[in-house]
């Protein structure tokens, strides 16, 4: 039971984009057991996708400074 609450209170200290994180690892490691290139490759988008999400959740918890307009 202890170890239950712990974990719920890891749960709730971790920021929402180290879960995002989380899961594109998750898809890294599925690309890497894909079992051919259609599924590597959505692997690596989803991944890709959920680093992105990362991003810019930190960005909305003001953890990262807007970014800089693209010259002209």
């Amino acid at each position: 039971m202890l170890s239950h609450v712990l974990s719920q209170e890891d749960d709730l200290m971790m920021k929402q984009s180290q879960h995002f994180l989380e899961n594109a690892a998750n898809c890294a490691q599925l690309a890497e057991r894909a079992p051919d290139e259609p599924s590597f490759n959505r692997y690596k988008r989803m991944e890709a996708a959920w680093r992105a999400l990362a991003t810019e959740q930190d960005w909305l918890d003001g953890e990262l400074p807007p970014a800089a307009p693209e010259p002209a």
